[in-house]
């Protein structure tokens, strides 16, 4: 067994892993690098594997930075299958078409005026490439064995990280490789905590937020707080959330605060995501795989005003008066979110608050070190507003969180690779797996091939 690290390493996007087993060959995850340009570009690259020579993907999830290049994937020669839940496969539906429309938009918009490098400026691929690319999914239940190319066989465990994800085991009978994807929190409000896993071989871990610990108030306060001073001020918040579990967790926190009273009833909250709109509908289908009754969902779908059109869209950056505005991308780096930051972002009375993790290189990132002004669609817009970020709304588990789910392991893996984060931030998971629990650990390069013993 050989396992090529093709991406998360050194960065927390562009989750791409390729085992090869005898002849057998599959992807454990497929996603987008995101961030600086450097990274970007790999997007562009050929993988060191032919598509048409990769037998099945196993899907952790479906943030696009571990499900965004299937697409691509497809259009070059794939032929196989994709194994995810049930869940993330309705995810998909919405995220991978998407995403193609956004590629194009982009890529019509630098056309229209003439801001790209390239003549024509291209999209990375197309709404049609997604849709095709839908085709060739297999959604399997949690915890039931599946056949891979007939010569693996996976089984996914809930991960607890967004509706739908996974923690992704594969074996060939003698050796098992344990993917983590991205772990849950222990005491979410909204997913349940990741499944415990007995032991494996070999594990790869995802290290995000592997060099801290998420601070232990309630952010929900700090949500409202940071709300009801920049509506104090007359201004406006906009929150870029990720449309797929940073939104609902934004939408369920609002609707506890209004009902303790701590945010004003009148206030006006808007979800401009389409997309974000459908996935928090898929809490009601998926009932089992978070903690939220009925009701609860019911409330969390209620506590912001759907913004439908793009007419609706243009007009609340019209509006000058205290609301409160949630649009995807979470990092800033496309969608509807960029419009209203272009609307908003230079009067002093406005606040930007970013409520997840922001990759280095992304726009997000570049707002929270205080550059004095942001580039969207290529022009120049000043950064005026407030920049606040709420990390313990994130739903990537802590440093402490993952010691805690690595210690119902009842044998160690023979060794630990630490992927899916910042170079500091691996190296430190790193350190602590190795202090605590004396495992053998390595954080790997990218495109680095390790043979499975």
């Amino acid at each position: 067994m050989q396992l090529q690290f093709l991406g998360a390493t050194g960065t927390v996007t562009g989750s791409k892993y390729l085992l090869t087993s005898g002849r057998a060959s599959m992807l454990l995850d497929c996603g987008l690098f995101q961030g600086y340009k450097q990274l970007r570009l790999r997007n562009w690259n050929k993988l060191p594997v032919a598509p048409a020579d990769v037998g099945a993907v196993v899907l952790t999830h479906a943030h696009l930075d571990h499900s965004g290049y299937l697409p691509l994937l497809v259009r070059d020669g794939f032929r196989g299958r994709i194994y995810c839940s049930e869940a993330t496969y309705d995810l998909c539906k919405l995220l991978l078409p998407d995403s193609g429309r956004l590629l194009e938009e982009e890529a019509n918009h630098a056309n229209r005026h003439s801001y790209s490098r390239h003549t024509p400026a291209l999209p990375l691929y197309t709404e049609r490439d997604a849709l095709n690319a839908l085709r060739h999914f297999s959604p399997v239940p949690f915890g039931r064995p599946f056949e891979i190319c007939g010569k693996l066989c996976g089984q996914l465990a809930l991960g607890g990280h967004i509706l739908g994800a996974a923690i992704a085991t594969v074996t060939d009978g003698s050796r098992t490789v344990t993917f983590s994807g991205d772990l849950g929190r222990l005491h979410d409000a909204i997913m349940v905590e990741p499944s415990h896993i007995a032991g494996c071989d070999y594990l790869v871990l995802e290290s995000t937020y592997g060099d801290r610990l998420h601070d232990a108030a309630d952010p929900a306060l700090r949500l409202g707080q940071v709300i009801r001073e920049t509506a104090a001020r007359g201004g406006v918040t906009v929150i870029p959330a990720f449309a797929v579990g940073r939104a609902q967790s934004v939408l369920y926190a609002i609707h506890q605060l209004k009902q303790r009273g701590l945010l004003p009833p009148a206030l006006p909250v808007y979800l401009n995501s389409p997309m974000a709109t459908d996935a928090t509908a898929l809490y009601q289908k998926h009932r089992r795989l978070h903690r939220l009754d009925h009701a609860e969902c019911e409330a969390m779908c209620h506590a912001a005003r759907i913004v439908n059109s793009v007419e609706e869209s243009i007009a609340l950056n019209q509006r000058r008066m205290p609301m409160v505005i949630i649009a995807a991308s979470g990092m800033a780096t496309g969608g509807r979110v960029l419009h209203h930051l272009r609307a908003f972002a230079g009067d002093p009375r406005n606040t930007v608050l970013f409520v997840g993790f922001q990759a280095g290189g992304t726009r997000g990132a570049a707002m929270l070190a205080g550059v004095p002004e942001i580039k969207i669609y290529g022009e120049y817009t000043p950064l005026r507003a407030s920049v606040h970020q709420i990390d313990n709304l994130s739903a990537h588990a802590d440093a402490g969180e993952i010691l805690s789910w690595l210690g119902h392991f009842q044998r160690p893996p023979k060794r630990t690779f630490i992927t899916h984060g910042e170079p500091a931030a691996a190296d430190a998971l790193r350190h602590r797996i190795k202090e605590q629990l004396h495992w053998d650990c390595l954080v790997p390069d990218y495109l680095e091939r390790q043979e499975l013993a």
